[in-house]
């Protein structure tokens, strides 16, 4: 299982457009061949930062998803919201706790 970690910071005038956006989306992304969890974070802090954490069965899925025209598009669009570039991660899990 592949751990993905994006954060984004919005300008603060974009954060709204930023939320519907994601909330006509999430379906569509979650429902992605080999994507088996996503969760979208606001940081409670400073609003303006969010993060998706997305769970996928291998590197594989992933960047089948990410040369997806749907991604492209959805990329292109969440950018011209933020205030900063992205960072990403993808990690692995090595402990859990319940």
């Amino acid at each position: 299982m592949l751990v993905r970690v994006v954060k984004m910071t919005f300008r603060a005038d974009a954060v709204k457009t930023f939320k519907e956006f994601f909330e006509e989306r999430k379906e569509k992304i979650r429902g992605f061949d080999g994507c088996c969890h996503l969760e979208l974070w606001q940081d409670n802090i400073d609003t303006n930062i969010f993060f998706t954490y997305s769970l996928w069965l291998n590197e594989a899925a992933l960047s089948h998803y990410r040369n997806s025209a749907f991604f492209k598009e959805t990329w292109r669009q969440t950018k011209l919201l933020f205030a900063a570039k992205a960072e990403a991660w993808s990690v692995d899990k090595l402990v859990v706790l319940p």
